[in-house]
């Protein structure tokens, strides 16, 4: 997927926000601003990709700073306020009467994770919301491919699950819980490094994640999508040995339509913007279950 014009506000305006989070001192904060103007001057053209570019700004915000973490209170607030709602979440999953089902509504709520998202032009985010969001998924639900993706998983052995932001990370427990209880072997992986809201080792243990996968690894970058030369041997093992890949976020989307897929990913993630709702042909503020290639 490549940028449309508007995709330069929406690097800005969120270099703003996190170079305000990132330091008091106002030198340090017109400087990163200075300094990403320059990088996009040289590199804002038709061929790049928003995930990639929202790799460099977070680098450069973090260099010129020295915060390498800007969001870290924002992401222990979001894990905190997700795991309130845990509980009820699970209870709309066990709703489901057949094991289908129960899958469907854990897709639904691992996508509702999704909306955790701060600093969007146009994409508002209020914790008090969380729960109606969570009962009214599949009224949102634009691509579904979640029949597909059951019946993938039920011939698979091993499921390689990508993570995206902090507090989502929780509500992702739910859908491997379904994906163990399906017999499936489970590797879930986290950021390597703090890269704008995403979850890292330390989110990952918040979340208890960990106490229902099989292995928890992380990709060994701090980049924001899928940059598959900059993913550490191990978790490259991990990726070329398993059946098929579920994926969560906007920045992985942005960035696995860029490759010829090998083997079957199923992309979980909500169209925050009109970019990414242009590219998959559905509207803004949408649910979206698609299995590629």
């Amino acid at each position: 997927m490549k940028v449309e014009p508007e995709c330069a506000s929406c690097i800005l305006h969120r270099a703003v926000a996190e170079a305000t989070e990132a330091t008091t001192n106002p030198a340090l904060r017109f400087r990163a601003i200075t300094d990403l103007i320059h990088l996009l001057n040289k590199e804002f053209r038709p061929t790049a990709v928003p995930a990639d570019l929202g790799t460099k700004r977070d680098r450069l915000i973090k260099r010129v700073t020295g915060n390498n973490d800007p969001y870290k209170r924002s992401k222990r607030i979001s894990n905190e306020k997700a795991l309130k709602l845990l509980p009820y979440a699970r209870k709309l999953v066990e709703e489901g009467y057949a094991q289908q089902d129960r899958f469907k509504k854990a897709c639904l709520c691992a996508i509702v994770g999704n909306v955790m998202e701060f600093d969007i032009p146009g994409h508002r985010f209020d914790f008090t919301g969380l729960k109606k969001i969570l009962r009214d998924a599949g009224k949102d639900l634009a691509i579904d491919d979640t029949a597909k993706a059951y019946e993938l998983a039920k011939k698979s052995n091993t499921v390689l699950y990508l993570t995206d932001n902090a507090g989502e990370i929780v509500f992702d427990v739910l859908l491997v819980e379904q994906l163990k209880n399906m017999g499936l072997n489970v590797v879930v992986a986290v950021k390597g490094g703090p890269i704008i809201n995403d979850a890292t080792l330390e989110d990952a243990e918040a979340s208890g994640i960990g106490k229902v996968a099989d292995k928890i690894v992380t990709t060994g970058t701090d980049a924001v999508g899928f940059v598959p030369n900059e993913f550490s041997k191990e978790f490259l093992d991990v990726y070329n040995s398993c059946d098929v890949v579920f994926v969560k976020g906007m920045g992985y989307a942005e960035t696995l339509t860029e490759y010829r897929l090998k083997k079957p990913h199923v992309l979980l993630f909500r169209t925050k913007c009109n970019p990414v709702a242009n590219f998959f042909c559905v509207g803004k503020e949408k649910n979206v279950v698609k299995l590629m290639p």
